[in-house]
């Protein structure tokens, strides 16, 4: 088998059990508070120990991002991956909110295991096959969110929330052997320049198609966010009854993530043929007409199916997204630039619920819904208005012809 076959593939599982370790342990965060003994301003500290983590992964990213460039991103995948393993062991004995807050900042600073593997897979895969690589990937972190809240709620019920803790902390030490004894990083040319964050700041702004691509981030990431707040209200309120609300509240949550495990590699291969950005622009779309849509049904079941199709349509995005950050990166800035690429994926992170929560508060839920999806098409007019290097030699030829 190919070396960047054998990569990809044990990355996907890689990426598969860190998203499932993720999903197995955060939702279940404020249950988790409760256990503890934190009856007091309970939404305040759940909130704080959620955004913690996104908002020191805003901050680290971009330095760990350079680091990938000067040591290679096996290093820091492994890096990411052992840090991930101590962290969660070491959430299974906290004993009060200012341990669990502290480890969260931690996860922030010193994680990123998938945005590695990612960024490793975009630079060791033929150019011909990095959009099908890049969509097989991000099917791997649909496919561990979904199992993720079944194994920890699982285990929570069985043996309590610290076991699904450990459990997580043991599925993240297992990704990360798997890289130390399965991937080999090919392509590799240490950076020489003496970096700094600054700098490499500076020549993002440079690279303009580059900037527009992490603005997009910034946006369809808090698009995604945004709703999250107050879904679980909406389904309650469109099944009628408090009954098994929890039930329906995860199965709607992962019917797009079960569209992206059947319908990403699809993407991935036309992402290959016609382009990452005319994909990205489908996708957004398609996305920004099926989050409109949802407002407008009230019954569960059409609510439900209209989110799967947004889901088949939105699922092209992020890979679209990632393969443009390969695409208009020269190799040697690589990890710097999806180190600046996470941190815009963690800023609207951030941004997303904040939104969301205002919204929901002031408005009816449904205009949560309309306004992320005019977001999505602001959006597709932004990802329309910028072309790539190959589309403007492309036209250049064209127009010479």
């Amino acid at each position: 088998m190919a070396i960047w076959k054998r990569n990809l593939w044990v990355l996907w599982v890689g990426v598969f059990f860190t998203s499932a370790s993720y999903s197995m342990v955060v939702p279940f965060l404020p249950l988790f508070l409760l256990q503890i003994g934190v009856h007091d301003h309970t939404e305040i500290w759940s909130g704080l120990i959620f955004s913690s983590a996104f908002f020191a992964g805003a901050i680290a990213s971009p330095y760990w991002g350079m680091m990938a460039d000067r040591y290679g991103r096996k290093p820091m995948i492994i890096r990411a991956g052992a840090f991930l393993f101590i962290i969660y062991t070491l959430t299974a004995f906290v004993t009060n909110p200012y341990q669990l807050l502290a480890l969260r900042i931690g996860q922030g600073l010193l994680t990123g295991y998938i945005p590695g593997a990612i960024a490793l897979v975009g630079t060791n895969t033929p150019k011909k096959k990095v959009g099908y690589a890049l969509a097989l990937m991000s099917t791997a972190g649909a496919s561990g969110s979904i199992m993720g809240p079944l194994l920890g709620g699982g285990l929570a019920e069985l043996l309590g929330n610290r076991w699904a803790f450990a459990s997580g902390g043991l599925l993240s030490l297992l990704s990360t052997l798997l890289v130390v004894f399965w991937v080999k990083e090919e392509k590799f040319t240490p950076s020489k320049e003496k970096g700094s964050v600054l700098k490499d700041i500076r020549v993002a702004a440079a690279n303009k198609p580059f900037m527009a691509v992490l603005l997009l981030t910034i946006v369809t990431g808090c698009s995604i966010m945004t709703i999250e707040p107050v879904l679980p209200l909406h389904i309650l309120n469109l099944s009628g009854s408090s009954d098994n609300t929890a039930l329906l509240a995860g199965i709607v949550f992962s019917l797009p993530g079960i569209a992206s495990i059947i319908f990403a590699a699809y993407w991935g291969r036309l992402s290959d043929n016609i382009g990452f950005r005319t994909v990205l622009m489908i996708g957004l779309l398609g996305g920004g007409i099926g989050m409109i849509a949802q407002a407008m049904f009230d019954g569960i079941w059409g609510f439900s199916g209209i989110r799967f199709i947004y889901g088949i349509f939105f699922c092209s995005v992020f890979p679209a997204l990632n393969g443009l950050v390969v695409e208009l990166t020269p190799d040697d800035f690589r990890g710097r630039a999806f180190g600046l690429h996470q941190t815009a994926i963690q800023i609207g992170a951030m941004l997303g619920p904040l939104a969301g929560g205002v919204i929901g508060g002031f408005f009816p839920v449904e205009m949560v819904f309309l306004l992320t999806g005019i977001m999505l098409l602001v959006a597709l007019v932004m990802a329309f208005r910028f072309k790539t290097p190959s589309e403007n030699k492309h036209y250049q030829k064209a127009a010479g012809e």
